[in-house]
Parts: C-alpha cells; structure tokens; sequence
C-alpha cells in the first residue's frame, strides 16, 4: 500500500521537510509514505483566489484518480489519535492507497471537499500548511504505533 500526503505549495522551509522526513523514516518500508507537492496556482487582484482555488482542486484532482481521498480542512471530523488509527485500518482494507490533501492558502473548493472519502481536521485551528504536512506525518506514525502495540503512543 503506498500512503501520499499531496499538498499545494512548493516552497517549504527547509525545518518542514525534515519534521516530515523524520516521521516518514518511522514508517514502516510497505507504507512506501512519501509527500508531493503542487505549485501554488497564480492569484490575480480580481477573483484571484475563487480561480485558484479551482485551478488547485482540478490539480489535485488529475493526481489522485483510484487513491482513498482523505482531505485535510479545518471543516472535517475531528478524530481521536486513536480513532484515526481504527479509521485507517480500515481504509487500509479497503486495498486503496491513501491520499492526504492538503489544500493551497486560500483553501479547497466544495467540489474538493464533496469528491473526498473522507474530511479531518487536524485542530479547528488554522494552520500554517507546512505545520499541518508534519502534524499529518506525526499522527499517520502514532497511528501506526498504536495499530503494531509501538511504545510511542502512550495513552
């Protein structure tokens, strides 16, 4: 099973890349746990950010055909570490691999929100998008720890 976080938004402080990378070398090999990135889509004064946001889904979209679809937006269910855990068993059965999109900074549209299997939010708080890919690389890892009896969660 591969397991992907898609994210727009290409330039990343370096300390971001190495949070993820750090939790992506926890993972275990089978995960094959990798993160894309798209580049952000141009913003023009008039509509800049409704076209965007557009431009973003449709790319997001093109790059996700046969994945299991799990946005990350503030709008989604808030889940438990170890209710995530259950949750991705499952999806893990369902024999899909898993995506987690991560939308660029004006947001995703409904039709990003509707064409997912499934809405998280990490927090109800809005986060700086290179802290939400770590948030997600950190809590994929715990997930994993607490589905192969791992010391790292501890509850």
């Amino acid at each position: 099973m591969h397991t992907r976080i898609l994210a727009v938004g290409d330039r990343q402080p370096a300390w971001v890349g190495e949070a993820v990378d750090h939790y992506a070398s926890r993972l275990p090999p089978d995960w094959r746990f990798r993160v894309d990135s798209l580049p952000t889509a141009k913003r023009a004064k008039a509509d800049g950010a409704k076209r965007a946001r557009e431009a973003e889904t449709r790319s997001l979209l093109a790059r996700t055909s046969d994945e299991f679809r799990v946005l990350l937006d503030e709008q989604g269910k808030s889940l438990s570490s170890s209710a995530l855990a259950a949750k991705l068993s499952a999806w893990q059965r369902d024999g899909r691999n898993l995506c987690f999109l991560i939308g660029g900074p004006d947001g995703v549209t409904a039709e990003l929100r509707e064409r997912a299997d499934f809405v998280w939010s990490l927090s109800s708080l809005t986060l700086p998008h290179g802290l939400a890919r770590i948030l997600c690389a950190e809590q994929l890892y715990r997930a994993w720890s607490l589905q192969s009896g791992h010391p790292y969660h501890r509850a």
